[in-house]
């Protein structure tokens, strides 16, 4: 049965606090197999007989949503398309592993548009860079993510970008471990 990946937007944030037993609960109602949570940050593993990420991002997002009174926007991915997110280097390798720097991986529920790509591209400043493949973006930061002002930036704004989650390529590796032992 195909592993799949869950990614949660704003779970464990603000006044959406969720106990993990509890997610994990909610997606065993929905018949997934071997449901397991990564860390609190909205991140589930499952396996299902079902296929298509979108048809299945659409179904959480259902359930969830009836079940906790408001939207959870999720991202989906196969156990493999996990993988290849890590396994990519959009950023030249002295960067991707200098300590001081951090890359965190977003995800979108589809492709972007090549003018929307080279829009948050084009944001690059002395400190963040961004690269774009298939339906993730990836984020390299040269100082502390707090300290970064792209994000408030006029030109990101401008960007106008659709509904996103992110996540540290570090947390990425290890989930992507935890997955390998389920």
């Amino acid at each position: 049965m195909p592993q799949y990946i869950a990614f949660l937007r704003g779970i464990n944030l603000g006044n959406r606090r969720l106990k993990m037993e509890q997610l994990k609960s909610l997606f065993e109602e929905m018949k997934f197999a071997n449901v397991a949570t990564f860390i609190a940050s909205g991140n589930v593993l499952f396996e299902s007989k079902a296929k298509g990420d979108l048809k299945l991002a659409k179904l959480i997002e259902a359930h969830l949503a009836r079940a906790l009174g408001y939207d959870v926007d999720t991202f989906v991915r196969t156990r493999e398309e996990g993988a290849a997110v890590v396994a990519f280097r959009p950023f030249p390798k002295a960067e991707m592993e200098l300590p001081t720097n951090t890359l965190h991986v977003g995800f979108w529920r589809e492709a972007p548009s090549a003018e929307l790509a080279h829009a948050l591209e084009d944001c690059k400043t002395e400190v963040d860079e961004f690269a774009v493949e298939g339906r993730e973006f990836y984020w390299l930061c040269r100082i502390k993510t707090n300290e970064s002002k792209v994000w408030a930036s006029p030109k990101m704004k401008a960007v106008k970008m659709p509904s996103a989650t992110m996540r540290n390529i570090t947390s990425l590796r290890k989930l992507l471990l935890a997955t390998a032992r389920t």
